[in-house]
């Protein structure tokens, strides 16, 4: 199978690629970034370590080259600032992003292909991905809240001494503002959360706070992301590649779950080679489902804006 990275000089797309390779899940990755330069040295820098790794073919290249492309990895976008939203980016890359999908579909795609979105806003941008295309809806997806999930249950098992493998705690909703903490589903190694020593309400708002701002925090110290969401693109594209059915918390239209239609955002979703296999609506805290349904309006607010 094959992957083209759009965006793949840059940071995110780069530490993709690398994860990529290291994961041996697709034969061929394709590079392709404004900066050519940047992705034939990124790509070239790869090549020489895939004696390492996998056998596989790994170049920089372009839309035209692309049409046989299984999954489109969307990276490319402005960095955001310490003190900008998410939601914030959305004059700033939108523009670009079109740009970005003329260019997909002059160079042509496969009805089979899978368009998978990592810039910010990323709801939104999938959102126009999805009107754009000519795709069905399962086939284009946003990484979502897969990255915020995993800086959830990672840092609720660095704050208790567990092994961060078993400590398993959902985001759902908006990747930004209004992303909603499912501690009704909190898990450790299978059992609740809730039953270990200090969860209160105390721990709940703090290690959600330090989640909800772990963005920002991360591009104050070091300018930007990129081995988290490398790790989080690499855990999509597996279930993706191996049509594993799994359940991810990734952006997608939604069709009803939860009350909510007509905007992507991250719902409990089974991912396979097609793309969105289903949405489950798992049992909610009526605090919980409430959070998700303003998430959505919040988003479609921001839409309106985009598509107006």
């Amino acid at each position: 199978m094959k992957a083209t990275i759009i965006g793949g000089g840059g940071r995110v797309g780069s530490c993709a690629a690398f994860n990529l390779q290291c994961a041996g899940l697709f034969s061929e990755i394709q590079l392709i970034d404004a900066n050519e330069a940047m992705a034939e040295g990124e790509a070239l820098d790869l090549l020489h370590g895939s004696a390492f790794s996998a056998d596989q073919k790994i170049y920089a290249g372009d839309y035209a080259k692309a049409a046989d492309t299984d999954v489109f990895i969307i990276t490319a976008g402005l960095r955001r600032q310490p003190d900008e939203s998410r939601l914030d980016l959305i004059n700033r890359n939108v523009s670009l992003f079109r740009q970005i999908l003329d260019s997909i579909q002059n160079g042509g795609y496969s009805r089979d292909a899978i368009v998978f979105v990592v810039s910010n806003p990323v709801d939104i941008l999938t959102h126009l991905a999805q009107q754009t295309l000519s795709l069905p809806w399962q086939q284009v997806i946003g990484l979502g809240t897969q990255l915020d999930t995993a800086r959830f249950s990672s840092l609720i098992a660095d704050e208790l001494d567990l092994a961060p493998t078993q400590v398993k705690a959902l985001i759902l909703g908006e990747h930004g503002d209004s992303m909603v903490p499912i501690w009704s589903s909190a898990t450790v190694n299978g059992l609740p959360l809730e039953g270990l020593p200090g969860i209160d309400h105390t721990f709940q708002n703090r290690l959600f706070k330090r989640t909800q701002g772990s963005g920002a925090e991360v591009i104050s110290r070091k300018g930007g992301a990129g081995w988290a969401v490398a790790q989080a693109i690499t855990d999509t594209c597996r279930a993706i590649v191996g049509n594993e059915k799994r359940l991810l918390p990734v952006s997608s239209l939604q069709q009803g779950c939860y009350g909510i239609r007509d905007i992507c955002l991250s719902v409990p979703t089974v991912l396979g080679r097609q793309g969105v296999l289903a949405h489950h609506e798992i049992k909610l805290w009526p605090r919980e489902q409430l959070g998700l349904q303003n998430s959505a309006k919040a988003l479609k607010t921001t839409l309106s804006k985009v598509e107006g």
